[in-house]
């Protein structure tokens, strides 16, 4: 066995057996890149949101100027270093809806050219959703939106209820879908007395699937509005006639299709017993708030002696708070997805649902690399 000198000491090593090599430590933790939370716009909504998302992660607001020039242009200014960081913009979508998707776009593109590690969009009402079918001779805007936001740089984006979830296709990076249904089944619980005597109620066929899972889940019954009051949006013309039947054709005049009949609604019902119980009307979005005015006058003679509707993007354009202060609706509820200071003002009966804390909780998993799971517990792929 052979002798080997260090610092003057003999030792005696095994050729066979060499020396185990020990740093104090058995693995080497190597920490993640940080992550930041922007604003994309100054307005007071988007940025109260921002505020109450980033209190409950513990960070601070990013630092950067949006704003338009004289000429209507948007100028983001970003003050602070993101190289190698995950960035989250909050993008919450105000009446001018092209204005905040140029910020989105304006303010992805400037953290890309910053060297951001990863851009997340936190749009928790996406823009366009309901423009994500061909209408006669147009286009499908939410995917050409869908392809412009990749091209800015986003990587990843957090969204809430999109209005049809086929919309996740229109993406080539992750979309997270997640669901305001939990704390709008949380405020009917804690807010709305004597609710076990409640039916759910979809205004239209097309909305029966989302008002059977709140039924669902509150154990309660189910009604559904249906007739000729109520146009959906599978109703409108789609162009499919054409070519124009007034063009001249020669030759082989082409196959003899059988005709569509055409449809003839039957007059409106409640399929549903509502006499003497609380009505809650549930849908994705409320905006023009003809159909929700007429649901309730319909249910109001149907015996209902109280009536909700929730939402969980609330629009509410136009003479919406006009029409619902005056209309048979006793409150409205909606999330703070959605700007809506304006719309309270004119009409108290709509409530405000908080749900930063699922936008929060969704950013703080995606920066820490966890599963997403959590957030979806109990949904159904046709929830």
């Amino acid at each position: 066995m052979p002798v080997r000198r260090f610092g003057g000491h003999r030792s005696l090593v095994s050729q066979s057996h060499p020396p185990k090599l020990s740093y104090g430590y058995t693995k080497m933790n190597i920490s993640r890149g940080g992550y930041r939370v922007f604003s994309a716009n100054s307005s007071t909504a988007c940025i109260e949101l921002a505020k109450k998302i980033t209190e409950r992660l513990g960070v601070e607001l990013g630092k950067s100027v949006v704003y338009q020039e004289s000429n209507s242009e948007t100028r983001v200014d970003v003050k602070e270093s993101v190289r190698g960081q995950d960035i989250f913009i909050i993008q919450t979508i105000p009446r001018d809806v092209n204005t905040a998707v140029m910020e989105l776009l304006v303010m992805a593109y400037a953290l890309k050219t910053s060297c951001a590690k990863n851009i997340i969009g936190v749009i928790p009402y996406f823009p366009y959703s309901k423009q994500c079918k061909m209408r006669k001779r147009g286009s499908i805007v939410c995917k050409l939106l869908a392809s412009m936001l990749a091209k800015a740089g986003l990587t990843h984006i957090i969204t809430m209820d999109l209005h049809q979830k086929e919309i996740q296709g229109f993406f080539n990076f992750p979309v997270d879908n997640l669901r305001a249904s939990p704390f709008l089944i949380q405020y009917i619980q804690e807010e709305i007395p004597n609710y076990r005597n409640a039916v759910i109620v979809a205004k239209s066929p097309s909305a029966a699937k989302r008002a059977q899972s709140y039924a669902e889940r509150l154990r309660l019954g189910l009604a559904v509005i249906h007739g000729e009051a109520h146009h959906s949006e599978s109703d409108m013309a789609d162009g499919r006639h054409s070519p124009p039947l007034s063009r001249a054709i020669t030759g082989h005049t082409g196959l003899e299709l059988p005709l569509m009949m055409p449809k003839e609604k039957p007059p409106i019902t409640v399929v549903g017993d509502v006499g003497g119980r609380i009505a809650i009307i549930v849908d994705d979005i409320i905006d023009d708030v003809e159909d929700f005015v007429a649901a309730a006058e319909i249910l109001k003679e149907r015996g209902a002696y109280k009536i909700y509707v929730m939402a969980t993007h609330g629009l509410l354009s136009a003479e919406a708070p006009r029409l619902l202060e005056e209309s048979a609706v006793d409150e409205v509820v909606v999330t703070n997805t959605v700007p809506h200071e304006i719309q309270k003002l004119q009409c108290p009966k709509i409530k405000t649902v908080d749900v930063s804390m699922i936008l929060a909780e969704a950013i703080r998993r995606i920066h820490n690399g966890e599963s997403m799971a959590y957030l979806f517990r109990n949904i159904a792929m046709d929830d």
